[in-house]
């Protein structure tokens, strides 16, 4: 029988038990509080307050806040009438340019790990409807509006940095007690990169705003001039080393609207326009626009290079919470292998020896101390082509100012009564674009114009596009040339792109508005399809390319996207040499994805070395479904049918998909060096899918990364992530000795 004193030592036990089970769970849900009742309440916040300044601000957050400040934009206006302009500045900080980014992967079917267990295909039919515009249904309905579903993947403590002394405090603070940072200027990041939960968030949009008097006139005199030792003259040097004469600096801030309106003001205040900037959709920021490489087809990429090659100077805050500054500051020239600007050779930074001064004008930069051990030149290669917020927080950049060039915008209706021209007017553009041989336009014509996915022209100084057209509608024997008169249409009034669109939506009048936001953004990708495939039999490949019903092609490559490089940066090979990205060239069937990998991919790309999977997607527009192929058989697609689980096991990463094997490998090796417990961890980041790296290319070429990394999850929060663990190892312990004690009596 058992005694009463036995029972009584059992019972003390079993509340332990209990008692540590509790704990386990109200630490866990600490970590995600939907409630925004404090997250991570057990660290002393008013130690990182006392060190913000006046006008930095640290917030508490909540799902609520996410629903009342961001769904209204999405429900109560048509996607006409939507703006990211109207999310930017909501007081939490917490919207996304598409709601569906508040969830994990851009899904928000509860799940307590990720998706893991959920088939692609599942998640295409739930998604499928919004992806087409339709509204959420009942169903999704009640995902959004559950506070504790557990794919939320929004952060309950946000950080508005005001100077750069704040984001020190911040990394600093973060340093200490383990935490993880996510950063957001606009929230435009497709693959989610923008937002994560159980993470101290740091909402930049209310940083300084250097643009409006950011714009510097190089003095010509300065050439050939040493480099300052604090680097001060450093980007005016290299700028005149491009033959460029001016450039402008824009804050962590600041997004592409502000930019331009303060070019057009430099301008409008001029006898003379002379200021054109090369950038993105407006209220993308110019920091992780640049990052990602950057597309500009609509404001001169084919003339300028891509958003990478912009970049002269960079200021950043470093995981180590080091401030630094740094840039190009030796160079060669490279005209005799086709390029316009020089290649460099060696990249230099400065740190702030007063990282807690406020005044920037008291800002002293000195060499940086013998502790540092991060090298500037892997560095600038990475910020520039290897993503956003994953090298830490972008404080302030230098770009390129190019001479002005009249701007003209051709297009064609898309009016039903249209429809029939507007067909050959996409077989027009894309000949004109990509094989302007077969209109008798040499290429250096042609790379005056450019596009995005709109489906039009936007050209800045000399074209023939209306000979061109003229010549292409008389060789074109099934269109009536007096049919599409009233369809075509050429806009030449506005003096540049941006003062075109400044106003377009009546809602926020003086502001640069185009791109309208909706539920989803993109969920795979885009393919940067090969000139040299295409030149191969240009008519027939435009054909094919056309033929995809689904398929939109964003024209904002060759020329300067190519010679523009500085052959110093990690834009993929795929976007250097690509004639087109096609958007949705895979379809979304299971017969149009295996056709891509199993026909085009093989004739589109070398795939000799099976040691080194070839970049194939575009960053800028990559989605969280993203992947590439089977690693076991690169022609064969990956199957919808699997689990997310099955995917990033058995197919080739997102990463790897967009930049290949080779650039890949160097990133995660500097991603390691630049922030080794990775502080910065956004989703489909550099490093971010690590515990599968062993599976994958880091075999191959014997680069594997450390093993204390390779295990960590993803998606786990740091800092929190580990108590759970410990509490149940205690949990177990405390039973093995209740059921000692059990035997015992």
């Amino acid at each position: 029988m058992v005694s009463y004193a036995g029972a009584a030592r059992r019972l003390v036990l079993l509340s332990a038990i209990v008692c540590a089970m509790n704990s386990s769970t109200s630490f866990v849900t600490a970590a995600s509080d939907p409630t925004g009742s404090g997250w991570r309440s057990d660290l002393n916040w008013k130690e990182l307050e006392s060190q913000l300044s006046p006008s930095a601000s640290l917030i508490d957050t909540s799902y609520a806040n996410y629903r009342d400040e961001c769904f209204p934009e999405f429900f109560e206006f048509s996607a006409s009438e939507r703006s990211n302009h109207a999310l930017i500045d909501q007081p939490a900080g917490m919207c996304l340019s598409h709601l569906f980014l508040g969830w994990k992967d851009m899904y928000p079917r509860p799940s307590d790990n990720g998706h893991l267990n959920i088939t692609l295909m599942q998640g295409f039919q739930d998604l499928a409807p919004v992806n087409a515009g339709q509204p959420p249904n009942q169903e999704m309905m009640g995902w959004l509006n559950d506070e504790s579903n557990p794919s939320l993947n929004l952060p309950y403590k946000v950080l508005f940095p005001s100077v750069a002394s704040d984001v020190v405090a911040a990394i600093e603070f973060a340093k200490e007690h383990d935490l993880e940072i996510s950063i957001k200027n606009s929230g435009h990041s497709y693959s989610g990169a923008s937002s994560k939960k159980d993470t101290l968030h740091l909402n930049m949009n209310r940083y300084t705003h250097y643009a409006p008097g950011g714009i510097t006139d190089c003095d010509p005199a300065l050439s050939g001039t040493a480099i300052a030792d604090d680097l001060s003259n450093q980007a005016c040097l290299l700028s005149l080393a491009k033959n460029k004469s001016s450039l402008i600096r824009v804050g962590g801030g600041e997004n592409w609207d502000k930019t331009y309106r303060a070019v057009i003001a430099a301008n409008q205040a001029l006898e003379e326009y002379k200021y054109h900037v090369m950038g993105g959709a407006p209220t993308v920021s110019p920091n992780g626009w640049t990052f990602q490489g950057g597309l500009g087809g609509f404001m001169g990429s084919r003339l300028y290079g891509m958003g990478a090659d912009q970049v002269l100077q960079i200021e950043m805050v470093l995981p180590n919470a080091y401030h630094v500054k740094f840039g190009p500051t030796e160079w060669e020239d490279a005209s005799e292998n086709g390029f316009i600007v020089p290649r460099t050779t060696v990249v230099s930074g400065v740190c702030r020896s007063n990282p807690d001064e406020q005044d920037e004008e008291k800002w002293i930069w000195e060499e940086c101390p013998e502790d540092f051990d991060i090298d500037f030149g892997d560095l600038w290669y990475a910020v520039r082509g290897g993503g956003g917020g994953s090298w830490g927080v972008v404080t302030s950049m230098s770009l390129q100012l190019h001479d002005y060039l009249p701007f003209t915008e051709f297009g064609m209706s898309r009016s039903e009564e249209c429809s029939a021209p507007y067909s050959k007017f996409l077989e027009f553009r894309a000949k004109y674009m990509m094989a302007p041989q077969l209109l008798n336009v040499t290429k250096e014509i042609s790379h005056a114009c450019g596009d995005s996915d709109s489906g039009g022209f936007f050209c800045y100084g000399e074209n023939v596009i209306l000979q061109a057209w003229a010549m292409f509608l008389e060789q074109d024997n099934s269109t009536d040339p007096t049919a599409t008169e009233a369809c075509f249409f050429i806009n030449d009034v506005p003096k540049s792109f941006a003062e075109h669109n400044v106003g377009s939506n009546a809602r926020f009048p003086g502001k640069v508005n185009t791109n309208n936001v909706n539920f989803m953004g993109e969920t795979f990708g885009g393919v940067l399809v090969p000139q040299s495939w295409l030149d191969e039999d240009s008519e027939e490949n435009i054909k094919t390319l056309l033929g995809f019903q689904q398929a939109r092609l964003y024209t904002a490559f060759g020329g300067a996207t190519i010679s523009a490089s500085d052959q110093a940066d990690s834009v993929s090979k795929a976007h250097r040499n690509a004639a087109v990205l096609v958007m949705d060239l895979l379809g979304s069937t299971p017969a149009s994805i295996a056709s891509f990998w199993s026909d085009l991919f093989p004739k589109m790309f070398d795939i000799s070395d099976k040691t080194k999977f070839p970049p194939v997607f575009g960053s800028n527009h990559a989605g969280p479904l993203l992947s590439g192929p089977l690693k076991e058989d690169w022609m064969k697609a990956c199957p919808l049918d699997w689990t997310f689980a099955e995917r990033r096991e058995k197919c080739i990463s997102s990463q790897e998909a967009i930049y290949g094997t080779e650039t890949l490998t160097r990133l995660e090796t500097i991603k390691k060096a630049v922030d080794p417990n990775f502080m910065f961890d956004c989703n489909l980041c550099i490093g971010n899918n690590r515990d599968l790296a062993k599976a994958s290319h880091s075999q191959d070429d014997g680069d594997e990364l450390e093993s204390s990394q390779t295990g960590a999850q993803s998606d786990e929060p740091s800092g929190a992530s580990h108590a759970p663990r410990y509490v149940a190892a205690i949990v177990a312990a405390a039973f093995h000795l209740f059921l000692f004690i059990v035997n015992q009596d």
